[in-house]
């Protein structure tokens, strides 16, 4: 599923060159059948001020990059948005780094100490693959009680894009999964343009691309956002259902996001995020 760095930038200007339509951009549908969704590629590169064989050869991955005005030429013709621009960028960045060795994220003591801080906030990190690095107690409970804490410390990590399409207590918990999913794949190929050579990232998604044909599906689109905030309709197994704002934290010089889940004081939403809070304190005393 992931190739390499020419290929990766022709799929995504040819993903999308093919939405959009001769009328957004001023065309004429003129007389003849249009054979190819979208814009012809002539049509694109007159568009974009470039000749057509230079851009031919960029979608069809004979060159892996391109100046940055003619990057900023093709965002402006192709109505990228500021996310999908800056993809761009990435993709068609002239050096791009040599295969890595694989190896295991780790995880700074002082963010140990910050999701210790704050336990009645649920909060998980993650890496650029979506694997779980850390969650607080109340973070578990709330996204992935079903599996044991110390997850995170396994050999296999839980991976939040691996459960979100194939485990379905994960995935019956967003009433939006859809939505969810959208967000978790545009994320994956953002840091598959930021990490080209990552091994594990390569088989993460090569078998989520096997295992789930929606996965395929979503990837094959090359869904491209910014992801930050949103509002998350979760069905929760304990509490029920419940709103709750989800801002995510990246940690500055790692490749890592804090995802943070929070209700409005006075709310049924804080209540049942105090009720979820209350039955883990339930079962430390009974497990005493």
């Amino acid at each position: 599923m992931i190739t390499n760095a020419a290929h990766e930038l022709g799929g995504f200007l040819r993903s999308r060159r093919e939405r959009l339509t001769p009328a957004a951009v001023g065309i004429e549908p003129g007389g003849t059948h249009r054979r190819v969704p979208g814009l012809r590629r002539e049509e694109l590169a007159e568009l974009a001020g470039v000749s057509v064989g230079y851009y031919t050869r960029l979608e069809q991955g004979v060159s892996a990059s391109a100046s940055a005005a003619v990057i900023d030429a093709l965002a402006t013709a192709l109505r990228l948005d500021p996310a999908e621009h800056e993809h761009l960028r990435i993709l068609a960045a002239p050096k791009r780094p040599t295969r890595p060795r694989a190896r295991r994220t780790k995880l700074r003591p002082s963010v140990w100490d910050l999701l210790a801080a704050m336990p009645g906030t649920p909060a998980v990190v993650i890496d650029h693959r979506s694997d779980v690095l850390a969650w607080n107690r109340l973070g578990h409970a709330l996204l992935a009680g079903h599996i044991g804490f110390d997850a995170p410390d396994a050999r296999v990590r839980p991976n939040i894009a691996r459960m979100l399409f194939l485990d379905p207590h994960h995935r019956a918990l967003y009433c939006d999964w859809n939505a969810k999913a959208q967000v978790t794949v545009a994320a994956l190929h953002q840091a598959c343009a930021r990490h080209p050579a990552d091994p594990e990232l390569e088989q993460l998604v090569g078998r989520l691309a096997v295992d789930s044909p929606e996965f395929a599906r979503m990837w094959a689109r090359r869904p491209v956002r910014t992801c930050s905030y949103y509002l998350r309709e979760l069905e929760h197994p304990v509490v029920g259902r419940l709103t709750l704002a989800n801002e995510t934290v990246t940690l500055p010089d790692d490749d890592q996001q804090i995802g943070l889940f929070y209700a409005r004081p006075g709310t049924s939403d804080a209540d049942a995020l105090t009720l979820l809070a209350q039955s883990l304190d339930s079962q430390k005393e009974n497990a005493r």
